[in-house]
């Protein structure tokens, strides 16, 4: 048996954040940096609100591009009902699922509501429940649900405790007999014949298509304004973003669940970084990097959209900083890099994993200049933003807001959702909440990289949570 927990080659982990070239690099640029904030602090204060302007409108008109395009044409392969179930049981191939949870003894009573309800057939798939070895009460909550079609596996505790060592140890338990494997999390709701469908687009897709994602929604997304932001922000990622990153041929950041591979190219890229916190966005890239495409499914998996506001910032610095982790193990040769995906490609990678965060940290310290400047008009602002970059400034402030919160709009309109207007107007609220995380996980990177902060489920109306 072949222990994937550890099988990845250093030069694809995340078990060392920085590089000995990235420290230097860093260090370099900070001391270049102080040099110039001392020696012409104006000037210097001066060019990097002028480079951040820039980034802001690059950045603003890329999304709107991706955004219009995925509205205009969707990629997403639809496989009907009847093509899905028209595949004797004999001819399916064998499929694993896998299943990792922590901490999560009501898990016995949601499990079949969800997982359970998959039209495959038993003798041609594999459930693995991925427990940890030591975590007593979901083990006990499991013996005492006598739930069928569900193997237990028990994970050795070991560093890292995430959900990428949970599930490379599962797949090694595997041998040779999974064609196809997928994760949902313990509380999805997926379509019932998405397996059925997964199985159909590879056997007519080209060996090259290693990957195929579902689309990710919420059964609670109306249950607060939080939900509801959540929801709204999902919907233009899956729905149109990813999309439109397809058809321009663009690296796919995988999502958490219902991402389906084959198993053998699984192996061959040795599985997930067990230290990598976005295990699924960093699968993505080291897919594009290796020569595979990822396709796109029109099946939906619900998942539960985080309600609470303390629980929401803790999942999401973890995906912002697994997003600054993952940049940072494939920016370590940023030529070869270019060389295996092209330029576009790697602009809008980095775009996503290191400049999502970091703009939303950034994000914080304009607002709170702007706050300033109403509150007290300080002479630094004048400073820093002298004449016609002021008001460049400020039109790229205005016109950038504006647009993103038309976009939401829009797209709300189109997804045919009115419930959530009221989030679409109200979203300065959630980007606020966004660049708290933000900071949070890029404080992390440099203390506590691989730690994978617990979220909180069945916290939606009809759950009782994590108590």
């Amino acid at each position: 048996m072949t222990d994937y927990t550890q099988a990845l080659p250093a030069r694809w982990s995340a078990a060392v954040t920085f590089t000995r070239g990235q420290v230097i690099g860093l260090l370099a640029c900070a001391l270049v940096l102080s040099t110039s904030l001392v020696l012409a602090t104006d000037k210097t204060l001066t060019a990097i609100v002028v480079v951040v302007n820039l980034y802001y409108l690059a950045s603003t008109i890329d999304k709107t591009y991706l955004l219009h395009l995925g509205m205009t044409k969707s990629v997403a392969v639809r496989v009907s009902d009847e093509r899905a179930l028209a595949v004797p049981d004999d001819e399916l191939p064998h499929y694993t699922v896998l299943l990792p949870v922590f901490d999560e003894p009501e898990i016995v009573r949601t499990l079949m509501d969800g997982v359970g309800r998959l039209n495959y057939p038993s003798d041609k798939l594999d459930i693995l429940l991925l427990l940890e070895a030591d975590d007593s009460a979901t083990i006990e909550a499991f013996e005492q649900g006598h739930v069928g079609g569900v193997t237990p596996v028990l994970v050795p505790p070991s560093e890292p405790r995430t959900k990428p060592k949970a599930c490379n140890y599962g797949m090694s338990l595997e041998l040779e007999r999974s064609e196809y494997a997928t994760i949902y999390d313990a509380e999805d709701i997926p379509d019932p014949l998405q397996l059925r469908r997964a199985a159909v687009m590879f056997a007519e897709s080209p060996s090259e298509v290693a990957c195929i994602q579902a689309r990710l929604g919420y059964f609670n997304e109306k249950q607060n304004i939080l939900t509801k932001w959540f929801a709204m922000e999902y919907d233009q990622w899956f729905t149109y973003m990813l999309p439109a990153l397809a058809r321009r041929k663009c690296v796919i950041p995988l999502g958490g669940t219902s991402n389906h591979f084959r198993s053998s190219v699984w192996r061959e890229l040795g599985g997930w970084d067990s230290f990598n916190v976005t295990e699924d966005a960093d699968l993505g890239i080291r897919l594009a990097r290796h020569g595979y495409r990822t396709a796109l499914m029109d099946s939906v998996t619900l998942e539960e959209a985080n309600s609470d506001p303390v629980n929401w910032i803790r999942q999401r610095s973890r995906w912002y900083k697994g997003y600054l982790q993952t940049f940072l193990v494939h920016f370590r040769s940023p030529r070869e890099l270019v060389r295996e995906i092209g330029l576009v490609s790697t602009l809008r990678f980095a775009n996503t994993t290191l400049g999502m965060p970091l703009s939303n940290v950034i994000n914080l310290i304009f607002w709170s200049s702007v706050l300033f400047w109403y509150v007290g008009h300080p002479a630094i602002m004048e400073t820093l933003l002298p004449g016609a970059i002021y008001y460049v400034s400020l039109l790229l402030f205005t016109l950038g807001n504006v647009v993103t919160l038309m976009l939401g709009l829009i797209s709300t309109r189109a997804t045919d959702k009115p419930y959530l207007l009221l989030a679409a107007l109200t979203v300065p609220a959630y980007w606020v909440m966004q660049g708290l995380a933000a900071v949070k996980g890029l404080f992390q990177l440099f203390f506590r990289a691989s730690y994978w902060e617990k979220t909180v489920h069945g916290l939606s109306d009809n759950g009782e949570g994590n108590k």
